[in-house]
């Protein structure tokens, strides 16, 4: 098998090896540890569940990305193959060390956030923070405006509106790594066909790890993701919408500039919906309720493994759109 396919499939099972084999083992230290989501208001399950999902999803994008920096530094591929990443590794070095160091921080913060339950101001500040460091590293918006300041904070929006999108769509089981999953695997097909091959096995891999998870989460929750979870899967989501150019110059393309919100149009339209809801009613917009998309099927007759995966058949057929796009 030849580049670049090679290396998405690799990325693609590396990645879902990592998370799925390494969940008994984050679930067993979070057990020990006391890291688990209790039974309580608003929530269905009756008995203490691990709060392992972030863990391994995490663990499932760092080993296999260790594993290829590894690769090209011993000359572990063939020629052709070690060229093209190392050209690629080295053009964006500075960008996927600061990707990467995001989602490290941004996992830190959703554990946190687990662990001490944040006011809402700390944990926006902290989100803040990090978005403004990705951007400062040169991954932004520009929407064809000639403007830093409105890059960077076009940019730092979108992010911070992504992570909470992803963050408050976490409320049935296997719910938020399955959009991500199709997300994910959407954004690296429609990297492909512009042949932005980087973009493609970050995207594949980043797939691989939330699958890897789904299994524990889906239909039955063993694990879950935990804040730490759905703010590193949301992170990293609004990330790939950032890094492919949809449209340029050289091959001019406007409505593909649409492509990120068919991709994640699910849970932006989840999050637009509930804060609208809140602010109407009185209450503030981060205060959890069961107003969501899943629960408003769960009230109309559908159970929650068939609201779980009507919803992931709609973000499948947007997702199928943009490609098409």
């Amino acid at each position: 098998m030849t580049f670049p396919l090679n290396i998405c499939l690799a990325a693609f099972a590396a990645a879902l090896a990592g998370s799925c084999l390494s969940l008994q083992l984050w679930r067993a230290w979070c057990l020990r540890r006391g890291w688990v989501d209790d039974p309580g208001h608003r929530k269905i399950h009756d008995h203490p569940v691990a709060l392992a999902g972030g863990l391994s999803v995490l663990t499932g994008l760092l080993l296999p990305l260790l594993a290829a920096l590894a690769a090209i530094h011993w000359h572990w591929l063939e020629d052709g193959t070690l060229e093209k990443l190392q050209y690629g590794f080295g053009k964006r070095s500075g960008q996927l060390a600061a990707i990467f160091s995001g989602a490290i921080c941004m996992w830190l913060l959703g554990w946190f956030d687990d662990r001490h339950e944040l006011r809402p101001l700390p944990k926006f500040a902290g989100q803040l923070l990090i978005a403004a460091l990705v951007a400062s590293a040169g991954v932004r918006i520009t929407l064809f405006v000639p403007n830093l300041l409105f890059s960077y904070a076009i940019t730092i929006l979108w992010i911070l509106t992504v992570t909470n999108a992803f963050n408050f769509i976490d409320n049935m089981n296997g719910l938020c790594a399955g959009l991500a999953v199709i997300g994910a695997g959407g954004f690296g097909l429609v990297a492909l066909r512009h042949g932005q091959y980087l973009v493609a096995g970050m995207a594949f891999l980043i797939a691989g790890a939330a699958l890897g998870f789904l299994p524990h989460n889906f239909p039955r929750a063993t694990a879950f993701l935990g804040d730490a979870g759905s703010h590193l899967l949301g992170y990293l989501l609004a990330v790939l919408a950032i890094l492919p150019h949809f449209h340029s110059p050289k091959h001019p393309q406007p409505l593909a500039v649409l492509t990120p919100l068919l991709l994640l149009a699910v849970p932006l339209a989840d999050l637009v919906w509930v804060v609208i809801l809140r602010w109407r009613l009185g209450k503030p917009f981060y205060l959890g309720d069961n107003n969501h998309l899943s629960h408003r099927l769960t009230r109309r007759g559908f159970s929650r493994v068939n609201a779980v995966l009507l919803i992931w058949l709609i973000a499948a057929a947007l997702s199928a759109l943009a490609f098409f796009l």
